[in-house]
């Protein structure tokens, strides 16, 4: 039977889930109306099972001491991954957002494939909703789109499901040849020296929690609450256009202005530190295939909600993205992921509880851009409208947001807890009306001649 070991930082994410905290992405698609839930269930369950990868499970291994490997699970039945949910009668896209939240709160079963897709259908003639759950060991936000897409007629009907067969990993002597002795000490020492500097980076970085007494500070409950904002791409290009730098950065400095205005709104007392958001970075070559398992590191970046100006956040944000890219993805405390990759299988599984509870001390919000193809999507003919990118909810975090561009729009996704944040969708709302500010500031500008930032 093929298998292949867990990377370390897949083996990571493996056991840093916990009951409270599942360690799984999604993403929530929504689709116009199409066939009844059977035909739609049948088809997904046709595609999914196409793919490779949504064949294989974890399996503990002997060697190395706490390792694990993807095993081809012998009793696979994609009919216990792929399910239908009825909703409640009333908004659509509520109550595919409030049932999405729930069922993003279970742990996918760690005896089987991790992955769980649910079809959300409302009354005849509303649209129809998937949501798609894969285990972060499973995948990264590149990997996981290179999978999703197996279930969209454009992609299914290529191949390009992005789950080729998985091949065995040859076991690889640790033992260089004479020759070879050198260049292999060399090596180690230039990993070993790298991972002590992020380690030492990360120590100086971390922090007794300033954000005491804050909804993104508050202890988890384990419960999830889900809400989404669509943005117009063109708006944001537009003001990337005047501002310069990336439209990355006008998504960060909106993100850091919504967070703002939602804090002020709940009458909180605005903080003297800015809150810390971890920024994912893929370590994937560009044009390369998506491969197997997680190829990450992250950026730190504090989102500057003290700052009253939009044009003035949007400045600090592009200055400090600027310095986080002179540095690299594989340096600085963001990179974690990077120092997690050069620990031992053992050291995972021993030490996931104090790693996982160390987060809090290092961020306080994850903000993901995730890559989606620029090609139309449909699923069974039925064009889809809108994709929401989902991402999981470290130890100690209470928010998680995700955002992806498709179809000339900026689609976010927004996961919370849903104790510490209820209110959700309101910051989401927020995120929309800042950039509806930042918008008219660039007009202002534009209009009046100003430069880029200053």
């Amino acid at each position: 039977m093929s298998s292949e070991l867990l990377a370390p930082l897949d083996l990571a994410f493996w056991h840093l889930e916990s009951p409270e905290h599942p360690m799984h992405l999604g993403a929530l698609a929504v689709f116009g109306p199409g066939p009844g839930p059977k035909e739609v269930m049948d088809l997904l369950a046709e595609r999914a099972a196409a793919i490779p990868r949504l064949r294989m499970c974890v399996r503990p291994v002997l060697l190395p001491l706490g390792g694990a490997a993807w095993s081809e699970d012998k009793r696979f039945d994609v009919r216990r991954h792929v399910r239908h949910a009825a909703l409640p009668d009333g908004d659509f896209a509520a109550a595919a957002n409030g049932l999405a939240g729930e069922l993003m709160e279970r742990p996918l079963e760690r005896g089987c494939p991790p992955w769980e897709m649910y079809v959300l259908t409302g009354r005849p003639g509303d649209p129809f909703a998937v949501l798609v759950k894969l285990h972060h060991a499973l995948a990264d936000g590149m990997r996981a789109v290179a999978i999703g897409a197996g279930i969209f007629d454009q992609i299914a009907g290529g191949r390009g499901a992005g789950g080729g067969p998985v091949r065995p990993v040859p076991p690889r002597s640790r033992v260089p040849g004479p020759g070879k002795f050198a260049g292999f000490a060399r090596e180690r020492i230039e990993e070993l020296g790298r991972a002590v500097g992020i380690g030492a980076s990360v120590m100086r970085a971390s922090r007794i929690d300033l954000w005491a007494g804050s909804a993104l500070a508050a202890s988890s409950s384990g419960t999830r609450r889900l809400a989404t904002a669509v943005l117009d791409q063109h708006d944001v290009l537009r003001v990337r256009r005047e501002a310069g730098g990336t439209a990355n950065d006008v998504l960060l400095a909106v993100v850091a202005g919504g967070l703002r205005r939602w804090m002020l709104e709940r009458g909180e007392r605005l903080p003297g530190a800015d809150p810390r958001a971890l920024v994912p970075v893929s370590r994937r070559r560009p044009g390369s295939l998506p491969g197997s398992g997680n190829k990450l590191s992250a950026y730190l970046l504090g989102l500057p909600v003290s700052e009253p100006d939009p044009w003035r956040r949007l400045a600090r944000v592009r200055a400090a993205m600027d310095r986080n890219k002179a540095a690299g993805p594989a340096r600085g405390a963001g990179a974690v992921a990077v120092l997690a990759d050069r620990l031992p299988p053992l050291a995972h599984r021993v030490g996931a509880q104090l790693a996982g509870n160390a987060a809090r001390m290092l961020f306080d919000v994850l903000v993901t851009s995730v890559p989606l193809p620029r090609s139309t999507l449909s699923l069974g003919g039925c064009p889809l409208r809108e994709l929401y990118p989902l991402a999981p909810l470290a130890h100690g975090q209470s928010l998680a947001v995700a955002l992806s561009a498709h179809g000339g729009r900026v689609h976010v996704g927004l996961v919370a807890d849903g104790r510490a944040v209820p209110d959700a969708g309101r910051l989401a709302q927020c995120f929309s009306d800042e950039l509806a500010e930042l918008l008219k500031v660039t007009g202002e500008r534009s209009r009046t001649g100003v430069d880029a930032l200053k």
